[in-house]
């Protein structure tokens, strides 16, 4: 046996032993293995089986395509940050590229609303969009959690209840007075519309787990954890402000302006007023403030 194959052997024992395994047992199994496929290994059938249209309307099945694409670009971005968020150090080169990966992925949302807003005719979305209601686009939860990793807290509270709440104040409490409630929920009754209800559902016993998890791991508060030296660092504020304009107004942007080739003055399907809730300058969602002079601050969303 050559030198190459006996070390090759030793590093095998070696990984085996580590976990209490026998490596002959595993190198047996090999003996039995099938070959690795494409399709074994992407499972392009499952995936591609995943498209139900609800309606005869053909661009239909681009829109569920579209939002698909979207997800699992989402849980991308979340792959990315959380080996961030879940680094004990994190040195200026590993934190600037990850957020470079980031931003790639909705550099590549925020220019692909043509595939939609330029791929489907609006006669055939106006007809089938009707079997959609009360469902959103809003209703997307790893959105959700991607803010959560991004930002402390206090930057996705609606401004109208900032001053009332603070680090000690209970997450539950937090919850009920994030910016994006204002989609479908009357603060003065608590009366929230079935959009959100049906959200809540499914999703709000999770959102306040992750809203704890990323409470002192998200990017903003890894990022004011680094030394001075590190945070001063050109490569990763650019990379820091990149992220920040790019999530919250280019793609934003990209995504209100294909709302408004389709609805025009409509209601959003989950009957929020879209206008105002998606648009940057109202909602002013701003994951890094303190990168960000006074000026572009007032001026956020506003110069596009």
């Amino acid at each position: 046996m050559d030198s190459v194959k006996e070390a090759l052997l030793k590093r095998i024992d070696e990984k085996y032993l580590a976990i209490d395994q026998n490596s002959e047992v595993h190198l047996e199994g090999l003996v039995w293995a099938k070959p690795i496929t494409y399709w074994d290994y992407i499972m392009p059938e499952a995936l591609l089986s995943l498209q139900v249209q609800r309606t005869t309307l053909p661009d239909e099945m681009v829109f569920i395509m579209y939002h698909q694409i979207n997800e699992l670009l989402f849980k991308m971005v979340l792959w990315e940050i959380d080996q961030v968020s879940n680094s004990k150090s994190v040195e200026a080169e590993f934190f600037t590229e990850k957020l470079r990966r980031i931003s790639r992925y909705f550099d590549m949302l925020a220019t692909s609303f043509d595939i939609m807003g330029d791929g489907m005719e609006p006669d055939q979305y106006f007809k089938f969009r009707n079997t959609l209601t009360p469902a959103s686009g809003f209703q997307s939860a790893q959105y959700r959690v991607i803010e959560f990793a991004s930002t402390e807290l206090i930057n996705l509270i609606d401004y109208r209840f900032r001053a009332t709440i603070n680090r000690d104040t209970p997450y539950e409490h937090a919850y009920e007075h994030l910016y994006w409630q204002a989609a479908g929920k009357d603060h003065e009754t608590g009366k929230k519309n079935t959009l959100i209800r049906l959200f809540e559902e499914k999703y709000k016993a999770m959102f306040l787990t992750k809203m704890e998890t990323y409470n002192s791991t998200n990017l903003w508060t890894k990022f004011k954890q680094l030394p001075v030296a590190v945070r001063e660092d050109e490569a990763l504020i650019k990379a820091m402000r990149h992220y920040d304009h790019t999530i919250n107004v280019t793609w934003v942007m990209a995504h209100y302006d294909a709302a408004e080739k389709y609805l025009g003055e409509a209601e959003a399907t989950g009957g929020s007023n879209w206008r105002k809730y998606m648009h940057p300058k109202y909602q002013r969602r701003i994951f890094f403030p303190d990168l960000w002079s006074a000026d572009e601050l007032s001026h956020w969303g506003e110069n596009l």
